[in-house]
């Protein structure tokens, strides 16, 4: 049987918060994704962009879902995953022009964006001001 080594930060009495090394490089992967979708979106590459939408944004739907046991995470997680959302509506309406197109009362069509990141905000609210508090009173494991 092999051993496993591990590999800690911080204090020694601190709780340890750890997940398989599977998930891990599948969060690292996630960046890769993310980061090969906003430099499509820098250099106008509009095929790559929307292409890396899909990859990008179910790897975050599905480290949320894999995170949903544990409240903090699943409230940033999916946090980014309505980040992604907005953040790709954002660069698929400036690659086909209508970021720009009036929409109403003076608001345009990139900021319908604000709405997936408005909801990323209210999920982290509704965290914070509620649920990190029933955690911290319960002892449960808090990552943030």
């Amino acid at each position: 049987m092999p051993t496993r080594k591990i590999i800690a930060m911080g204090a020694k009495n601190e709780n340890i918060y750890s997940i398989p090394s599977r998930y891990r490089r599948l969060e690292n992967l996630h960046i890769v994704f993310w980061l090969f979708k906003d430099i499509s979106w820098c250099m106008l590459w509009q095929v790559l962009g929307i292409v890396m939408v899909i990859p990008t944004l179910t790897v975050a739907i599905y480290i949320a879902y894999r995170t949903r046991r544990i409240k903090s995470e699943l409230a940033h997680n999916l946090a980014v995953a309505f980040w992604i959302s907005a953040n790709s509506y954002w660069m698929i309406s400036e690659f086909y022009g209508f970021d720009e197109m009036p929409v109403w009362n003076g608001y345009e069509g990139k900021h319908l964006a604000m709405i997936p990141f408005l909801i990323g905000v209210i999920i982290l609210a509704w965290y914070y001001i509620f649920e990190r508090q029933k955690e911290m009173r319960n002892e449960e494991v808090v990552t943030m």
